[in-house]
């Protein structure tokens, strides 16, 4: 299984590649990509150089191009993807069906990648985009268990590729409007979940509040650190409950799963975290490179997470949907 890793920068992107990264994902410097955020992403330049480090490495280069274009602005969609084909990426990763029409007709030879923001969770969806767009590869939404991974992978005319570390939406992908609620600035269109611009922090007796946009998203007594403020995994009173109603502030984590998804037919493993620094991209991608050989060999107990935990958001970890024991 292709392990594919997080770039925010170009010092990441390296560091990935230096880590044992198969692929490295990326996107430019706006909205086209999910991760639109201030001191992140790259312009065309540094995307020419280090794709050309990655491929003199043997690595591909996977730029996200995931967002939804917004009628009237589609040119700066349309010229993200002629300047990944340009820069000598190997594949972008699309969920708009517009985009991916316009990539197909345009630079037929640029290898689509489904984006996890199409949310396509069925084989039919699935190989309706095979068929339309000619997409090679589809990356599957974080709601599945590995048995209904491994059905999709037996019926899907294409190569799948799921998230195994790192940040775990309540949201099917490409779906949520929390964000949009609380700040006008859409995940799936803007690229920014939970904007910078809109977050605060203010001091109410010995609590520290953490507020996005008009909204109180959660309260930290003095000994407890004070998170970033997302709506999802914002602490909140509900009848006589005071709790985490959405989604704790966890990680998703199935390293332990590694066997089965290969077991299940999984092409590749994906590592969230673009927003991520670069001790978190190498030390995630050196672990999950050992635990993949090791995984060969049997040399390496699968279930031992104790090296990745500390990374972790809350320093907790959840195997997600992938382990529905709800049902």
């Amino acid at each position: 299984m292709e392990l594919i890793c997080p770039a925010g920068t170009p010092a990441s992107f390296r560091d990935a590649v230096e880590a044992g990264a198969d692929a490295v994902y990326c996107g430019f410097r706006d909205e086209t990509n999910a991760r639109n955020f201030p001191g992140l992403n790259f312009n065309v330049q540094e995307l020419v150089e280090v794709a050309a480090h990655a491929r003199s490495n043997g690595v591909s280069t996977l730029v996200a191009i995931n967002t939804y274009m917004r009628a009237g602005a589609e040119e700066l969609w349309y010229r993200a993807v002629d300047n990944a084909a340009v820069a000598g990426a190997d594949a972008i990763i699309v969920a708009d069906l517009g985009l991916l029409a316009y990539a197909a007709e345009r630079h037929p030879a640029l290898r689509r990648h489904l984006s996890v923001q199409a949310a396509a969770a069925n084989a039919e969806h699935i190989n309706f985009l095979v068929d339309a767009f000619g997409i090679k590869r589809v990356v599957l939404p974080r709601v599945l268990t590995v048995a209904e991974v491994g059905a999709i992978c037996r019926q899907a005319r294409c190569e799948t590729e799921v998230f195994v570390f790192g940040g775990l939406c309540v949201m099917e992908e490409g779906r949520c409007s929390l964000s949009s609620y609380a700040t006008g600035k859409s995940p799936n269109m803007h690229g920014v979940c939970s904007p910078a611009s809109h977050v605060r922090y203010r001091q109410d007796g010995t609590e520290m509040v953490s507020e996005l946009g008009e909204f109180t998203i959660n309260r930290f007594p003095k000994s407890e650190p004070a998170g970033y403020p997302t709506l999802c995994k914002g602490r909140f009173v509900a009848g006589d409950a005071v709790g985490y109603i959405f989604e704790d502030p966890v990680s998703l984590d199935v390293l332990a799963q590694l066997g089965a998804l290969r077991d299940a037919g999984v092409t590749a493993l994906k590592i969230e975290g673009r927003q991520r620094g670069r001790a978190y991209i190498a030390q995630v991608v050196r672990e999950i490179r050992r635990r993949l050989s090791a995984l060969e060999t049997g040399d390496l107990p699968l279930s031992d997470r104790d090296p990745l935990l500390r990374l972790s958001e809350g320093q907790k970890t959840t195997e997600g949907s992938y382990n529905k024991r709800w049902r």
